[in-house]
């Protein structure tokens, strides 16, 4: 099953490829680099360090059969396994200072298989290679790092034969958690929730998701399952602009359709009977702090003009230009949905469509 990729809308150039004329595991080949960045400066950037140490404490013979053994149930924490508690640990309070998280997140930092259908090679003693997923989907290699910490390049294209750990950011805890900061940032900065409004005495319209799907791209296969939420934006009753973010969770790939019935859209608490929606993705090197400031300021430069205004442009104009190369979030984008808005609805960039229905949300 392919997996969702972080839409682009920019290109980015793929970095040269070194090589050495050793033996290869199947799908991989060998680089010359002695080792990761030296400066984990980003996500991935901290993750790319993390996964050469992981690596190199594989090479104990105790901590590999431990680790291997544990990942075959399912994605483990680092900073659980003892010989990589400290690095884990450092790692962790990296990442959410990256993405302007409080460090009471604590661990953060995971490793996982990165197909299923490695686990007998684990199973069978065979040293396994450890990565992280790269940022750039159109990157001609995946850099992996075996138990000598000896760099590896595998194609995106092409799982290799032998087994494949991932380093990665636990996003069943950053993303919900953050998604918060951003709520609480917006509203701290004047741009506050539309939200269900149930104690309405009157009840009142909102729009539910029957299915959506999102395209089907070719995607590394290391990638993981997509973490998606969408901004959803309108005028409020006071003129000023509302935003709700409304996370996804069920929708982990592409090409494949889900039935959430879920409430997307609030109208309680908008002026006009119009509200558009922009749908992201968390890559992992996504900053809420960040992300917060960038719309609240763009969306508090908009006034209530007694028309509606859309607000998708200001909003995708609002992500920070480097989400735009190697850390793309942006997925797809509706406009002026309605109480009324029915049916298949394709995304404006032509990633995904969505089918919506009205939803009357009566009074407690």
């Amino acid at each position: 099953m392919q997996l969702i990729a972080p839409r682009r809308i920019l290109p980015v150039a793929a970095a040269a490829l070194l090589a050495l004329s050793l033996p290869t595991p199947a799908g991989a080949r060998p680089d010359t680099a002695a080792g990761p960045q030296t400066t984990p400066t980003t996500v991935a950037a901290t993750l790319d360090g993390l996964a050469h140490r992981v690596a190199l404490a594989l090479a104990d013979r105790d901590t590999r059969t431990a680790v291997t053994s544990a990942v075959q149930a399912g994605p483990v924490t680092l900073a659980g396994v003892a010989r990589l508690h400290a690095d884990a640990a450092a790692a962790d309070r990296a990442v959410l200072a990256a993405k302007g998280l409080p460090a009471s997140l604590g661990a953060v930092t995971q490793l996982r298989l990165a197909l299923p259908q490695m686990r007998a090679a684990l199973a069978r003693g065979q040293a396994p290679l450890v990565a992280t997923a790269p940022t750039d989907d159109t990157a001609t290699a995946i850099t992996a790092y075996d138990p000598s910490g000896r760099t590896v390049l595998l194609d995106p294209a092409r799982a290799p034969q032998q087994p494949v750990l991932v380093v990665e950011v636990d996003s069943a805890r950053t993303v919900p958690a953050g998604l918060d900061l951003v709520r609480h940032a917006l509203a701290q900065r004047g741009v506050a929730p539309a939200g269900p409004a149930a104690a309405l005495s009157g009840g009142y319209w909102a729009t539910k998701v029957n299915a959506v799907r999102l395209s089907d791209d070719e995607e590394p296969w290391i990638k993981g399952a997509a973490e998606i939420y969408s901004i959803v934006g309108g005028f409020g009753l006071d003129g000023h602009p509302k935003v709700d973010i409304v996370q996804m969770p069920y929708l982990d790939y592409d090409g494949t359709t889900y039935y959430p019935n879920q409430l997307l859209v609030h109208f309680s608490a908008y002026k006009y009977n119009l509200a558009d929606v922009v749908m992201m993705e968390d890559d992992g090197d996504t900053n809420y702090q960040s992300l917060a400031q960038a719309i609240a300021t763009a969306l508090l430069t908009i006034t209530d003009q007694g028309v509606y205004i859309p607000l998708v442009n200001a909003i995708i104009n609002a992500i920070p230009t480097s989400w735009w190369t190697d850390d793309p979030d942006y997925v797809d984008s509706w406009y002026t949905l309605t109480t009324g808005s029915s049916g298949h609805l394709n995304g404006a960039a032509a990633n995904g469509w969505i089918e919506v229905s009205p939803y009357w949300v009566a009074p407690l």
